[in-house]
């Protein structure tokens, strides 16, 4: 029932930000008990949780990425952000959003994620 949808510019020059949107639908982003993740595959390689906000507005993120890294919402469009800041070729990945339903009920599960969106980091 839940659908997340990124979207953003595919393609980013190093030093830039890039900055990407997940709507979604079909559940507030603002329930109780419910976090709203930012995940990313670069090519070749595994998943790579990068951070999250919460119902309750609050972010946290990967100690590898937290320099660089801002998560916010937009709870009256029901979208949360991200941006990652001084972009280089090693941040060429395709991100996903995905969703923690039992937010501080137990172990994080992202069960539900979007399709995700190639992003290409190149000058």
């Amino acid at each position: 029932q839940v659908h997340l949808q990124e979207s953003g510019p595919g393609l980013v020059k190093p030093s830039q930000t890039l900055s990407l949107t997940c709507t979604v639908s079909g559940q507030p982003i603002t329930a109780t008990h419910y976090a709203w993740n930012w995940i990313r595959q670069p090519p070749g390689k595994g998943l790579e949780w990068m951070g999250v906000i919460s119902y309750a507005g609050r972010s946290y993120y990967s100690p590898s990425l937290k320099s660089r890294t801002s998560i916010s919402r937009d709870t009256s469009k029901n979208q949360f952000s991200l941006q990652l800041n001084s972009v280089t070729p090693e941040d060429t990945a395709v991100y996903y959003c995905a969703i923690d339903g039992k937010y501080e009920l137990g172990p994080y599960e992202f069960e539900e994620w979007g399709e995700g969106t190639q992003v290409t980091v190149s000058s």
